[in-house]
């Protein structure tokens, strides 16, 4: 069984989950890539805002597709940032973008006792993460499951950094693969109001 990337029991999905939901957070289980995509598609209404992390995993289950295509029923608020070629302007979008309704993405980790572990250059999603959306949606591969939170902050210094700075390199933007900022997220509070929903999903996705 290689560290880190190799998919979880069931029954060890499964326990996680249920530590999860002690925390404050909805979460389930599902099967594929393709459950995850319908459940997202469910969970998020016509007609909100939604905005999105960097995430590989979102790419592989195909919701970057979903958000393309012109007759998909949100707001999307990402190409609007990236049309935007004033600097000073952009960067306002991007702030205003932390309150969207919806804030869909992954994580690094997540730990058999329930803390989530999420990693960032910037730190541009771990705000709505934290506080500044009303509800936050990750879905995470299975392999990302590990068995306490120091071993969800081995996962993104051993297995994640590398991978990004290797990534970056290959772009010819090594400083994008500096870590910047790590955030544990150990219990969503109920007086926030907000609502959290991890969905796991029984295959490898993202890294």
């Amino acid at each position: 069984m290689k560290p880190y990337i190799s998919l979880a029991d069931r029954g060890l999905l499964e326990r996680t989950v249920k530590a999860v939901e002690t925390r404050g957070i909805t979460a389930e289980l599902v099967e594929t890539r393709l459950d995850a995509l319908r459940k997202l598609k469910k969970l998020i209404p016509p007609g909100s805002a939604v905005m999105t992390g960097a995430s590989a995993t979102l790419k592989e289950i195909g919701f970057e597709a979903e958000l393309a295509d012109q007759n998909q029923v949100w707001n999307y608020l990402k190409p609007r940032i990236f049309t935007e070629k004033d600097p000073a302007k952009q960067l306002e979008l991007r702030r205003q973008a932390i309150l969207a309704d919806y804030f869909v993405g992954s994580v690094q980790a997540v730990a058999e006792t329930g803390e989530i572990v999420a990693a960032s250059g910037s730190g541009s999603q771990l705000a709505p993460y934290v506080y500044s959306s009303a509800h936050i949606i990750w879905i995470v591969g299975g392999q990302k499951i590990v068995p306490d939170l120091e071993a969800a902050i081995r996962r993104v210094r051993e297995y994640c950094v590398p991978k990004v700075a290797e990534m970056a390199r290959e772009m010819g933007r090594p400083e994008l693969g500096a870590l910047g900022k790590i955030l544990i997220f150990e219990r969503e509070m109920p007086y926030t109001s907000r609502s959290i929903h991890l969905i796991i999903v029984n295959e490898e996705l993202g890294f």
